[in-house]
């Protein structure tokens, strides 16, 4: 019998490693103390190589609730015949469930035993994501629409020229572009959002009025309240033309979690649930993330933006009849590209995910400060190349008012923008193009080797400028 292959993160148990290895049953599992003793996330991924990972990491998630991605529909019942698991929900007719642990077992436990299982292609716990404002406590400061119509940040991705460019051909910045903003909700009545949005959803109280909800105890000043609206302002100050879809996703608290984004994100793409319909988001923007990542998220990324799916990969795979919608509407439209913040870690070393997660139609994008410089709170590193003006942001928040915030959650927006406004320009491009033009039209970053700040009139007019004046 040939062995999976096993990587275990340092914070893992070594009983629970050895369990998977020698593909003892659950309740060997089970029965380990070091490894019941609480909290960490344990994730098994199936190889190209056909082996395993299981990877153990510490993080928030849902109580009691694994998502799992199996080979085919066929094999849930057998699992849940197998396993102390209880069906909660399904996406439409693709093998990707939401699971609840019954009984006594431990979630992270189940997913361990599940390693050795063939059918199983991904199974991990449900991570909790929230706004990384909200997770790293970055306040907002009151302000004014002064400070929103003569802030620092148009100037610096050179927006003026780029709009003037569409302009000049008879195009409105963002005409014809669908933008979905995935966050704590929109105050729809605001100046700079009225008449803007296409209808919503609340993902979160499970209606269809996505309005950002006041935390009872924190009040308009704490948590992440405005957050969403503030996000989805900026999307429009860079494509006024552009119709934003406000899908609300995070709690009072500034959090929600892998499932429910993930909902979400294919609401966005397929709205009414025809993939032969052109209705869905052609940009979806993703100002939160978590620690943790979610091969879910990585699966879901890829059919919102119709990559191909490599042989023998299980966050790519879809060889299961339910994808048959998925590959209908991949078909016909371009496919859709997610813009993701990369987080306000300050850390070269640290991912936030789904950001991180490595999809060729996924951007994760840093913060830049008026000086052209990568923000000190911002993350970086080899994972993410592109950013954008993040320090000292001046938006829209709810009650018609305005504030400024800082952080990687305010550089997403203006690059899903500028991505509206290459859309605008050639409304052809693929998610890939789109990252790609991004990528090369972008200007380096005073003192950064890798990280270049995009640039709206660049990007449109498909010139390459990475040369930049730096003092």
């Amino acid at each position: 019998m040939k062995l999976p292959t096993l990587f275990v993160r340092p914070a893992a148990s070594a009983a629970v490693a050895a369990s998977a290895v020698l593909g003892l049953g659950l309740a060997a599992i089970a029965a380990s103390p070091a490894h019941a003793a609480g909290g960490k996330k344990a994730t098994v991924q199936r190889l190209a190589s056909g082996g395993l990972a299981v990877v153990v990491d510490a993080d928030a998630e849902m109580p009691g609730e694994v998502l799992v991605k199996l080979r085919s529909a066929g094999a849930l019942q057998p699992l849940l015949a197998r396993y102390p698991l209880s069906l909660v929900s399904r996406f439409g007719a693709r093998p990707i469930y939401r699971l609840k642990v019954v009984g006594a077992a431990q979630p992270q436990n189940v997913i361990a035993a599940m390693a050795l299982d063939a059918d199983v292609l991904i199974a991990e716990p449900n991570a909790t994501h929230s706004s990384p404002e909200g997770r790293r406590h970055i306040p907002w400061a009151i302000g004014t629409a002064t400070a929103w119509a003569t802030q620092w940040a148009p100037q610096a991705i050179k927006l003026g020229a780029a709009q003037s460019l569409l302009a000049a051909q008879g195009l409105a910045p963002g005409a014809g572009v669908r933008v979905a903003v995935l966050d704590t909700g929109v105050d729809a009545s605001h100046p700079l959002l009225a008449g803007r949005l296409l209808p919503g959803k609340d993902f979160v109280d499970g209606d269809n009025n996505p309005a950002e909800v006041m935390s009872p105890t924190a009040g308009a000043t704490g948590g992440s309240y405005g957050h969403g609206t503030h996000v989805a302002g900026l999307v429009a100050t860079v494509a006024p033309g552009a119709r934003i879809m406000p899908l609300r996703v995070l709690d009072v608290d500034g959090v929600g979690n892998a499932w429910v984004l993930a909902e979400a994100i294919l609401h966005a793409i397929d709205p009414d649930g025809n993939p032969a319909t052109n209705d869905g988001a052609h940009i979806i923007n993703l100002s939160l993330g978590s620690l943790a990542r979610t091969r879910i998220m990585g699966t879901i990324a890829q059919i919102a933006g119709c990559e191909a799916a490599l042989p023998g990969d299980p966050i790519g795979d879809r060889s299961d009849p339910g994808y048959a919608d998925d590959n209908a509407r991949c078909s016909q439209w371009a496919g859709t590209l997610v813009v993701a913040a990369a987080g306000n870690d300050g850390s070269d070393t640290v991912k936030q995910y789904p950001a991180a997660e490595g999809a060729y139609s996924l951007l994760p994008v840093a913060a830049s400060t008026a000086s052209r410089r990568l923000a000190d709170f911002s993350n970086s590193g080899s994972w993410v190349e592109l950013a954008a003006p993040g320090e000292g942001i001046t938006s829209a928040m709810p009650g018609g008012g305005w504030a400024t915030w800082s952080g990687t959650s305010m550089a997403a927006p203006l690059v899903s923008g500028v991505a509206a406004l290459l859309r605008t320009a050639q409304p052809g491009l693929s998610p890939k193009d789109i990252v790609t033009r991004l990528e090369r039209t972008a200007s380096v970053l005073c003192g950064s080797k890798k990280q270049r700040q995009v640039d709206a009139y660049a990007a449109v007019a498909n010139l390459e400028t990475r040369s930049s004046s730096c003092k």
